[in-house]
């Protein structure tokens, strides 16, 4: 069993959350097929005092509901991780395992889902259930005043936990929503394998993504 530990432990869900049905059966047929996976929600990784927040969608099967870290161990991980690399967001050579010894510098990633959904797909319940572990570590987080949004559901939830309104922040890849309080959210396609592969979404696309954040941040 892997994982790396939050910098908040107050704010994460138990290994046996029960909130979500669909997600502990799934959770609990995982555990009997694969004893020595994570297989539980996957806490936050990152950097306390970061000033970005990465929201990813939810753990990849064979990724971090495997490896115990967020986009570690599948091949969404491969392009986010040589993305902050090349921007300077971390530090050490990502490997695709949770004691690689990858640190993040300056920014958090967390998923909007923190459980492995069937066929990598939450419902609108879930998404909804898990906000909660959403909006505590994004609080906990005081310095985070850029958040990066990977994909709809990752978009929706982080609009709903930073207080804004859905019908005024459209997702689009690469819109730009400003909060009541001053934070800011960009939207990107998820960097999901199939993403990728389709050319949804590209090295340069994301890339795009970062470097207005960056900007941002001034």
């Amino acid at each position: 069993m892997m994982s790396v530990a939050s910098p908040f432990p107050a704010t994460e869900p138990s290994r046996d959350c029960p909130r979500c049905p669909r997600l502990v059966a799934l959770r609990e047929e995982l555990r009997a097929a694969h004893p020595d996976w994570w297989n539980a929600p996957v806490p936050l990784f990152g950097d306390p005092d970061g000033w970005l927040v990465v929201v990813g969608l939810a753990p990849g099967r064979d990724g971090a509901n495997r490896t115990g870290r967020a986009f570690t161990g599948d091949a969404a991980g491969g392009l986010l991780f040589a993305t902050l690399a090349k921007f300077g967001l971390s530090e050490g050579v990502f490997d695709g395992r949770a004691d690689d010894g990858v640190a993040l510098k300056g920014v958090a990633v967390v998923n909007a889902v923190r459980c492995l959904p069937p066929a990598n797909k939450p419902n609108p319940q879930e998404a909804q259930a898990c906000r909660a572990f959403l909006k505590a570590p994004v609080d906990a987080l005081r310095h985070a005043r850029v958040f990066i949004a990977l994909g709809q559901i990752a978009h929706q939830s982080t609009v709903k936990v930073l207080g804004g309104k859905l019908p005024k922040a459209r997702f689009a890849h690469l819109a730009e929503h400003h909060m009541p309080d001053g934070r800011v959210l960009i939207d990107s396609y998820h960097c999901s394998r199939y993403n990728q592969n389709t050319g949804r979404l590209t090295p340069a696309m994301f890339e795009a993504v970062f470097e207005r954040a960056l900007a941002l941040r001034g």
